[in-house]
C-alpha cells in the first residue's frame, strides 16, 4: 500500500505518525501487523488474480499474435514462391536475349574486323632493326639450323636407303641367275666324274651313268624355276617402282601447283595492301635499308646468308664482320651484285611515310607561302596589308595571329600564309626532313638594304631549296632606292628576272598599299610553275606547324595538311605522338568537320606535344597509331642513348679517319665584316686534301639561338670574333652539343682549325667563365675614377679573375680587375645575388646596362 493509505490506517488505531518518515515503536508495529493482516491478505490476493488475468491475457494475444504471424509466414511463401517463378522465367527471357545479342555482336564483331583489315591503313613506314641480338636470339637461330640440318640428312638417308634396296635386290638377282647358270654344269661334271671313276668298273659306271641322268633333269629343273621366279620378282619390282614414280609426280606437281597459289595469293594481298596504303606498286620490289645498316642486318633485309655478304664485300677489298656498319656505297654495290633494288633510308625518312597517288587523282592545291626578313623590315605590316586587301576586295580571308598560320582569297584562288614563323623553327623543321613552304617571300627594305637576318633567311631558304620572291618594301619612303638592294642581293645569289636571273622581284609599300596586287599575283604565278597539286581523296597526312599545351584545352597542335582530307574523329599519329581529333578549328577561329590539302587547322585530343616539323597521319584503327606512337618513343629513346656527338676541332680528325665527316661546316661572326673576310681568305688558301672547310653562314652580329639552331642542323662550329653568345645561345648549345670558339686574334683560330685538320691539336689553354655581372650604376671615385655597382647574376667572381666588358653582345674592354669591394671593403670574391663594386683596370667608359663577364685561364690537355 501507499505512504498515504498507512497514515490514514495509523490515524484510525491512533497511532501517532506525522509524516511517512516517522519512526514507530516495536509494540506498534505489531499492532498494525495484526490489524492490517486481512486487508493485506485481500490486497495479495487481488493483486495475484490480476497477475493471472494479466498472464492469460499475454498468451491469448501471443497466440493470436503466432497465429497471425504463420499466416502472414505462410502468405509471404506464397509470395516469394510466385515471385522465384517470375523471376526464373524472366532470367531465362534475359539470358536467351543475351545469347541472342551476344551472338549478333559476335557476328557483327568478325564482320568489322574483316571489313577493318580489308580496308585497314597499314604503316609503309622502314621499320627500325635493332643493332644487337640477343643470346636467347642466337640460341633460337642455332637451334633451327640444326634442326634444318637434321631434317635434310634425314631426307638424303631416306632418298638414299630405296636406290639401296634396289641395288641389293638387283645383286641377288644376278647370284641367282649366275647360279642357275652353273646348275646345268654340275651333271656334266658328275658325267666326267662317274666315267672317270668308271674305268674297269663296268656295273659301277653304269650305275653311275643312271644316276646322272637323273640328277641333269632334277638340276635343269631347279635352274628353270629359278630363271622363271627372277623373272616374275623383276616384273613385280618394275610394277611396284612405276606406280610410285607415277604416285610421286602426281604429288609433287600438287605441291608445286599449292605453293603457286599461295605465291599468288601473297602477291594479291601484298598489292591489296599497297592499293590502300597508296603505295607505288612499281616499288614493291625494291627493298628498304636504313642507312648504316650493319652486314647481318643487310643479310636479313635482303634474305640472304650473311656469308654471301661478307664474301663480296672481302673481293671488293672492304672486309667486314657481321656486326660492323655499311656505307651507302657498299650497300649499293652488294645489292647491285646480289641483283635486288634496294632504297637507302636516312634517318628523317624513315620516321616518314611514303605515297603515291595516281595523276588522275591529283587537284590543284593552294600554294603555302612564307614571309622572311631583316626586323622591322615590314613582315608584320605585309601581313596586315595583305589580310585588308583581301577584305576590302569583299573576299572571305583573314589572319589570325593566334595559331600561326592563315589563308587569304586574291582573284578567286587561295593562298596559304606561314605567320612569320622564325627562323628558329624554319630551321628547326628543315632538320627533320619536313618541308611545308613552297614560296618564300624574302622583303627587304629598299631604304635599309640587305642586313644580316636576310642573308640569314636567304641560307635558310636555299638550304630548303625553295623558291625565293623578293618584296622591296618601303618605296615609299625618302631615300629609298629599290635598284641598290637588287645590286645588293646578287652578291648572294639573288638575281632578278628583268637581268636574267630566276627570282621575281616586286616593289611595294606594305604602309600604303602599293603593289600588294603585283605580289600575290607574282605568288600566284610561282604556283603555277611549281604545278602544286594534291590527291584529297584519301586519308590525311601533312606537317605539324607548332604545338603548345594549353591549360584548359589540353595539347594543341596547328597541323597543315599536304594531302587528303582531316576529319573530326580521325585517329593520327604526329611524331612521337597520338590521338584522336576532338575538335578543328580554321584560321578564323571558327570550328570545322574537314580540312583540305594546304589547309592549316588547330586540332584537339592529341595525347602529348607533338615537335615543330613532325609528320601525322591518319590511321583507320587508333591502337595502330598508338602502337606505331610507342615504337618511335622507344626508337627515339635508343637513339638519344647512342647519340652521336657533333663535330668538334677536337674530334674532327678521329671523325675524318673513321670516314664520317669529309667536310667541316664553320658559321663566322664576328664584329666587323672585315674580319670575316680575312678569316675566309685565310680558310681558302688552307691545303684542303684531307678535308673541306665550307662556312655555310658568316655575318657581323653577336651569337644568337638562332645561329645554333642552323650549326645544329648543318653539323657546323660556331666560331666568333669580338662577339659573345648571348644566354640563350648558350644555353642551346649545350642542350644540342654545338662548339661555338670565340677568339679576339683571328690567327689562333686559324691555327685551331689548321690543328684540328691535320690532326695535331696540341694541350692548350682553355677559359672557364666564373661569373656574369650586370651594371646597375655608375660613380666617380676621386683619384680612381669611374666605379661600377653591380649586381653578380650567377656564379662567383674572384679579385685575381680576368674579365670582360660586353655592350649589346659586342666586347667593347677585356683587361683586368682594378678594385673588387663589399660596400667600404675589399674583398677576395662575390658570389651570385649579392651586390659590389668593381673598377676595371685603365678603362672608364662603363655604362648602366653593360654586362661583365669574369674568367680565368686553365691549362686542359686536348683529347686525341
Amino acid at each position: 500500500m501507499t505512504s498515504k493509505e498507512m497514515l490514514g490506517h495509523l490515524a484510525e488505531m491512533k497511532i501517532p505518525a506525522k509524516s511517512p518518515s516517522s519512526t514507530l515503536e516495536d509494540a506498534y508495529v505489531s499492532i498494525v501487523r495484526k490489524k492490517l493482516k486481512p486487508i493485506l491478505e485481500a490486497r495479495a490476493a487481488e493483486i495475484e488474480a490480476q497477475k493471472r488475468a494479466e498472464a492469460e491475457a499475454k498468451a491469448e494475444k501471443e497466440r493470436e499474435e503466432a497465429a497471425k504471424a504463420e499466416k502472414e509466414r505462410i502468405a509471404a511463401e506464397k509470395r516469394r514462391e510466385k515471385e522465384r517463378a517470375e523471376e526464373e522465367r524472366r532470367r531465362a527471357a534475359e539470358e536467351a536475349a543475351r545469347k541472342k545479342a551476344e551472338e549478333e555482336r559476335l557476328a557483327e564483331e568478325k564482320r568489322r574486323k574483316e571489313e577493318e583489315e580489308r580496308n585497314r591503313v597499314r604503316d609503309n613506314a622502314p621499320k627500325s632493326i635493332p643493332s644487337f641480338t640477343s643470346l636467347l636470339d642466337q640460341i633460337a637461330q642455332q637451334e633451327e639450323i640444326l634442326k634444318e640440318q637434321a631434317e635434310e640428312q634425314a631426307k638424303k638417308k631416306e632418298e638414299s636407303r630405296g636406290p639401296r634396296k634396289d641395288r641389293r635386290g638387283e645383286k641377288a638377282g644376278e647370284t641367282q641367275h649366275r647360279s642357275s647358270r652353273r646348275a646345268p654344269v654340275a651333271p656334266e661334271d658328275m658325267e666326267g666324274e662317274s666315267e672317270h671313276s668308271g674305268k674297269g668298273h663296268g656295273k659301277g659306271g653304269r650305275k653311275g651313268q643312271r644316276r646322272g641322268g637323273q640328277g641333269e633333269d632334277r638340276y635343269s629343273r631347279m635352274a628353270r624355276e629359278a630363271e622363271q621366279y627372277n623373272q616374275v620378282l623383276e616384273e613385280a619390282r618394275e610394277a611396284v617402282e612405276e606406280a610410285t614414280r607415277e604416285s610421286t609426280g602426281r604429288r609433287k606437281k600438287r605441291k608445286e601447283r599449292r605453293k603457286k597459289q599461295q605465291a599468288e595469293k601473297a602477291e594479291e594481298k601484298r598489292i591489296e595492301e599497297a592499293i590502300a596504303n597508296d603505295q607505288d606498286l612499281s616499288q614493291l620490289d625494291t627493298v628498304k635499308v636504313p642507312q648504316g645498316s650493319t652486314v647481318a642486318e643487310l643479310a636479313d633485309l635482303l634474305g640472304v646468308p650473311a656469308n654471301d655478304i661478307i664474301k663480296r664485300l672481302f673481293l671488293l677489298g672492304t672486309p667486314l664482320t657481321v656486326t660492323e656498319s655499311m656505307s651507302d656505297d657498299l650497300i649499293e654495290l652488294v645489292a647491285d651484285d646480289l641483283g635486288r633494288e634496294i632504297k637507302i633510308m636516312t634517318k628523317e625518312e624513315e620516321n616518314s611515310f611514303s605515297f603515291y597517288d595516281d595523276p588522275k587523282d591529283l587537284k590543284p592545291r593552294p600554294p603555302v607561302v612564307t614571309v622572311m626578313g631583316h626586323v622591322d623590315h615590314g613582315k608584320t605590316s605585309l601581313l596586315d596589308a595583305i589580310r585588308h586587301t583581301g577584305v576590302a576586295a569583299g573576299e572571305a580571308g583573314g589572319i589570325t595571329q593566334a595559331i600561326g598560320a592563315s589563308q587569304v582569297q586574291i582573284n578567286g584562288r587561295t593562298i596559304t600564309f606561314i605567320d612569320t614563323p622564325g627562323h628558329e623553327t624554319f630551321t628547326a623543321m628543315r632538320a627533320r626532313g619536313a618541308k611545308v613552304t613552297d614560296i618564300v617571300i624574302l622583303i627587304v627594305a629598299a631604304d635599309d638594304g640587305v642586313m644580316p637576318q636576310t642573308i640569314e633567311s636567304i641560307n635558310h631558304a636555299k638550304a630548303a631549296e625553295v623558291p625565293i620572291i623578293v618584296a622591296v618594301n618601303k618605296i615609299d619612303k625618302p631615300g629609298a632606292d629599290p635598284t641598290r638592294v637588287r645590286q645588293e642581293l646578287t652578291e648572294y645569289g639573288i638575281i632578278p628576272e628583268e637581268w636574267g636571273g630566276q627570282n621575281m622581284f616586286v616593289d611595294i609599300s606594305a604602309k600604303k598599299k602599293l603593289g600588294i596586287d603585283d605580289l600575290l599575283e607574282a605568288v600566284l604565278l610561282e604556283a603555277d610553275v611549281l604545278e602544286l597539286k594534291a590527291n584529297p581523296d584519301t586519308f590525311a597526312s601533312g606537317n605539324v606547324l607548332e604545338a603548345k599545351l594549353d591549360r584548359g584545352r589540353g595539347s594543341v597542335a596547328t597541323l597543315l595538311v599536304n594531302r587528303g582530307t582531316l576529319r573530326v574523329g580521325d585517329a593520327i599519329v604526329a611524331g612521337m605522338s597520338y590521338g584522336k581529333i576532338r575538335a578543328m578549328i580554321d584560321s578564323r577561329g571558327n570550328n570545322v568537320k574537314e580540312a583540305a590539302p594546304s589547309t592549316p587547322v588547330e586540332v584537339l585530343g592529341l595525347q602529348s606535344v607533338p615537335m615543330a616539323g613532325d609528320e601525322f597521319r591518319v590511321f583507320q584503327d587508333e591502337r595502330e597509331a598508338r602502337s606505331l606512337a610507342d615504337e618511335r618513343a622507344l626508337k627515339a629513346r635508343i637513339e638519344e642513348q647512342n647519340k652521336v656527338k657533333h663535330v668538334t676541332l677536337e674530334n674532327l680528325f678521329d671523325t675524318m679517319a673513321d670516314a664520317e665527316v669529309k667536310e667541316l661546316n664553320l658559321i663566322i661572326k664576328a664584329d666587323v665584316q672585315g674580319s670575316i673576310e680575312a678569316l675566309q681568305d685565310s680558310l681558302d688558301k688552307m691545303d684542303q686534301s684531307e678535308v673541306r672547310i665550307n662556312t655555310i653562314h658568316s655575318a657581323v652580329g653577336a651569337i644568337t639561338e638562332t645561329d645554333v639552331t642552323l650549326a645544329d642542323a648543318s653539323n657546323a662550329i660556331i666560331i666568333g670574333f669580338g662577339v659573345r653568345p648571348d644566354s640563350k645561345a648558350k644555353a642551346a648549345a649545350e642542350r644540342d652539343g654545338v662548339e661555338i670558339r670565340t677568339y679576339s686574334v683571328i690567327y689562333k683560330a686559324i691555327e685551331d682549325i689548321d690543328a684540328a685538320r691535320i690532326g695535331m691539336l696540341k694541350p692548350t689553354e682553355e677559359e672557364v667563365q666564373t661569373a656574369t655581372i650586370e651594371v646597375r650604376n655608375t660613380f666617380k671615385v676621386p683619384k680612381v675614377g669611374i666605379a661600377a655597382g653591380c649586381m653578380v647574376q650567377d656564379g662567383e667572381v674572384s679579385r685575381d679573375d680576368l674579365c670582360r666588358l660586353v655592350r649589346d653582345g659586342i666586347v667593347v674592354y677585356e683587361g683586368k680587375l682594378a678594385s673588387l669591394r663589399r660596400y667600404k671593403d675589399d674583398v677576395k670574391s662575390v658570389k651570385a645575388g649579392f651586390e659590389c663594386g668593381i673598377g676595371l683596370e685603365n678603362f672608364q667608359d662603363i655604362h648602366v646596362g653593360d654586362v661583365i663577364e669574369s674568367y680565368r685561364i686553365e691549362e686542359v690537355a686536348r683529347t686525341e
